[in-house]
Parts: structure tokens; sequence; C-alpha cells
């Protein structure tokens, strides 16, 4: 092979490519590192409500590095996404070095649970939030279902003056509907047997049951739906006479 003139200069020209490719992703990689391509503006583009201005630039500052050619965008959305009250950001890099950061914000619908909140797409997460919300109680990853089953039976025990204010789900399917009427807060028991049946069945009923009782001030605090013909109708107080004895 020494003596073979024509193998050894495909030798020398492999080795001399080989060279200048690695010459030139070194060269590369050290251009798109130099400051020159380092962001100057970080732009936020939508409006905050809820998400701490102060909290995102901490996080852009501290944990947004590299330049306009090596920022790991995948690592940035998800440090922004750490922050309170963002729920998804998108990142956008204009020429030369700008960094535009638009942030989708959570919409708080109710409590999950002890610590956290449900948002408009029954997503959890946490955050603080003093406003006025429903309690959602139940088993993890059933937030968006209990979202979707609270729009829907609050529409339909709006009509009768009855406002939904928490939902519970057993671990085994169970609901216990919350709300609040003219008399003071009320717990429906619904089961997990017919729920759309048992709840429809109460409604056609109120008017003439509790909404009579209502009407004239009388307070019941639990009715119990899981009867296949009624249901039975707790108040606070409320004892039955003892039957008379016959002589």
């Amino acid at each position: 092979m020494w003596d073979d003139a024509r193998q050894l200069n495909a030798i020398a020209i492999t080795l001399s490519l080989i060279a200048a490719a690695f010459f030139g992703w070194a060269t590369v990689g050290w251009v798109t590192r130099l400051p020159a391509f380092a962001f100057r503006d970080v732009v936020v583009t939508t409006p905050l409500s809820r998400t701490s201005g102060a909290h995102l630039e901490s996080v852009i500052r501290g944990e947004l590095t590299g330049t306009f050619f090596t920022m790991d965008l995948d690592r940035a959305r998800a440090a922004l996404a750490r922050v309170p009250w963002v729920r998804a950001v998108a990142l956008r890099r204009q020429w030369p070095r700008r960094l535009e950061i638009a942030v989708d914000e959570h919409v708080p619908f109710a409590r999950w649970n002890d610590n956290a909140l449900v948002d408009m797409r029954g997503d959890v997460f946490v955050a603080s939030y003093a406003g006025e919300l429903p309690q959602f109680r139940g088993p993890d990853g059933q937030a968006a279902l209990m979202t979707a089953r609270y729009r829907e039976w609050n529409g339909l025990l709006s009509p009768l003056a009855l406002h939904l204010t928490g939902l519970d789900l057993s671990a085994r399917g169970g609901w216990q509907v919350h709300a609040d009427d003219a008399t003071g807060p009320l717990t429906l028991e619904v089961g997990r047997d017919d729920v759309a049946g048992r709840l429809a069945r109460f409604v056609a009923v109120y008017g003439r049951t509790l909404g009579v009782l209502a009407r004239t001030g009388t307070r019941v605090e639990r009715v119990d739906l899981r009867y296949r013909n009624g249901f039975a109708a707790q108040m606070p107080g409320f004892r039955e006479k003892p039957a008379r004895k016959v002589s």
C-alpha cells in the first residue's frame, strides 16, 4: 500500500475532508455561541392576567440560556410552564436577536380536593386564588369529567333556583351534588347508577315537593335520590312524631 501513490492520495484526500468537516463543525459551533447572537430582546407578547410578571422575568433571566441558534426551546418552555398560572408557552425566535414568548394562562373554574385548582378545560394546576369557586372532590384523573358534569348539572338545576357549589365523586363512582337554594346549602345523594335519570326525576317533581318547602322557608339539608320511585328528604331538627297508642 505504501508503494501505491494512488491509494496514498485517496487516503490523504479522505483525511483532509474529515479534518475540514471537523473544523467546519467546530467553527459553526463556535460562531453560533458568540455573544453577537445572544438574545437582546425578550418580549412577552400576550397580556398577563394572573401570572406574576416578576416571576416570569426571573425564570427568563435565570433559566433561559443559549443564543439564537443554541437555545433549547423544549427546555425553555418547560421552565416557563412551571410558573404558577402558566398553562402553556409558545416561543418564537425573530432574527437576529429577539425572542417572543406567548403565554396561555389557566382560567380558574373550581377548587380541586385540598390544595389545587381546576381550569376551564378541566386541567388541574396549583396556584393561589382567593375568589369564590365551586369545590370538586374526586379521584386523580377525574377533574375533566367533573368539570363537564358540573356544567351539565348546573344548567339542569338552575331553573329551580339551585346553584351548584360543588361535586364529590367517590372512588367507586358515586356522586354527591352540593347546591344552594333560598334556604341554605343542600346536598343531593345521587349515587352511581342512572345518574341522569335520577336528576331528571328530581327536577320534574321539585316544584311540588322541595319547592313548596323552600317557599315556606322550610330548610331541607339533604336529599337521597337513590330510590327507584322517589327520594328521601332530611330536614335539620325534624323528628318524626311517635305513633299514638290506641287504647
